[in-house]
């Protein structure tokens, strides 16, 4: 089967899910959800439907973080009216009120209800104009919280692979000039441009070379990346695959520490479902490239976030920092050039090379292009995850999407 129908097949799937005739239940359930006691929920609506006689005729689904962590358990219902009303703070005591409620009644449970969306854009998530959520630009977040994560075809359907499809028929070098005309740097700290960095690696001559996700989020009160992994695996994965193909790489590595243990649920399923698909294996999509990505489990080592700490961890030995020369691109991974990115940086990748560097350059600074994820935390109001322009007011952050501090204060 072609790409465009495989595509086409998913953006069938997708209707499926969207159509408003059908009722739907989505809970937010990454660890934040789980945390809160998103699974119980799920599992009192799995009861309540199979009571009210409406189990065959409603979805419930788990998606990914929706970033309002302040507000879990999130759930949208959409009853057969197709209205979407997103809830917070649910329990599963609340569950009996909201089925007969919105799905038998088709009334809005007032108590609980967060925001309300009418019509069938599925492209539109139900909470786009809360005031946490409007001033963002979600571009590493374009899918949490709105597709099942486990599903490839919801990926697919909503833009998926279609930039490593454009990565084959631009070939390496112009993949590496659409990087560098994107402005995009290193979301990992250093910030590095991440098309000359890849021009490096590229340009080191070897039998064998390596790409690196990393995703060892080690940072006290940080969970971009965890969240990003559980809600939408894919987006990262593609974007270690285009960094593959640019490079010339044919072994992709992700090393998730073993304390995100849906993260790496949710990996090892979205790898499988890539090798189904043939976007693993060899010659992809007629291409020639061959490419395979494996999971590296770290132990928690803070140290093991540093690059060269965290090539010696996958090699089975001690984590500890190198001196460099010689840089990873010339010497990394088992000895051979490689390339190491992180989680936010590879899930930009994919949507840069979907919708063109342009796209991505009409973000953020002059130096600093795009948007950069942050997990806000403390004493605010609203905590969670939210991704912003580069270059916006650290008081547009705190005031107009964290709510403002605590108690008023300044």
């Amino acid at each position: 089967m072609s790409f465009a129908a495989r595509q086409q097949q998913a953006q069938t799937v997708w209707q499926e899910f969207v159509q408003p005739e059908r009722m739907r239940v989505l809970i937010g359930s990454a660890t934040c959800g789980r945390a809160a006691g998103s699974l119980e929920v799920m599992q009192a609506f799995d009861e309540e439907l199979a009571k009210a006689s409406l189990a065959e005729a409603t979805d419930v689904v788990e998606v990914g973080c929706l970033g309002m962590c302040h507000a879990e358990v999130l759930v949208e219902l959409r009853g057969r009216d197709g209205k979407r009303v997103l809830y917070q703070g649910v329990e599963p005591r609340h569950v009996a009120d909201l089925v007969q409620s919105q799905l038998m009644r088709g009334e809005v449970f007032r108590p609980l209800a967060l925001a309300m969306m009418e019509g069938d854009d599925d492209q539109v998530p139900a909470f786009a104009e809360l005031p946490m959520i409007k001033p963002q630009v979600r571009i590493v977040l374009r899918n949490c919280g709105i597709i099942d994560p486990t599903d490839i075809d919801h990926y697919l359907a909503r833009g998926g692979y279609s930039g490593m499809a454009r990565a084959f028929s631009l070939g390496p070098a112009q993949v590496i000039e659409e990087m560098k005309a994107s402005g995009l740097r290193g979301r990992g700290g250093a910030g590095f441009p991440t098309g000359v960095k890849w021009g490096f690696a590229r340009s080191s001559v070897a039998d064998q070379k390596y790409v690196i996700c990393n995703a060892d989020e080690g940072d006290p009160g940080a969970f971009m990346d965890r969240s990003v992994l559980e809600g939408d695996p894919h987006a990262v994965l593609e974007g270690l695959l285009i960094a593959g193909y640019a490079i010339g790489a044919t072994v992709g590595y992700v090393y998730c520490r073993a304390e995100y243990p849906l993260a790496i649920e949710r990996l090892q399923g979205a790898i499988a479902q890539m090798r189904e698909q043939g976007f693993l294996g060899t010659d992809l999509l007629g291409s020639g490239f061959d490419f395979e990505i494996k999971i590296k489990k770290g132990a928690g080592a803070f140290v093991c976030g540093e690059e060269t700490s965290l090539m010696q961890s996958i090699e089975g030995k001690r984590g500890m920092p190198l001196s460099k020369p010689p840089f990873p691109a010339v010497s990394g991974l088992f000895g051979k050039p490689t390339n190491i990115n992180n989680v936010e940086t590879l899930a930009a990748v994919s949507a840069i090379m979907e919708k063109g560097a342009q796209w991505y350059a009409g973000f953020g600074t002059e130096k600093s292009r795009g948007t950069k994820t942050f997990a806000l935390a403390g004493k605010i109001n609203r905590t969670g995850l939210i991704e912003v322009p580069m270059g916006i007011p650290l008081a547009t952050i705190i005031e107009e999407i964290g709510g403002g501090v605590l108690g008023g204060k300044p």
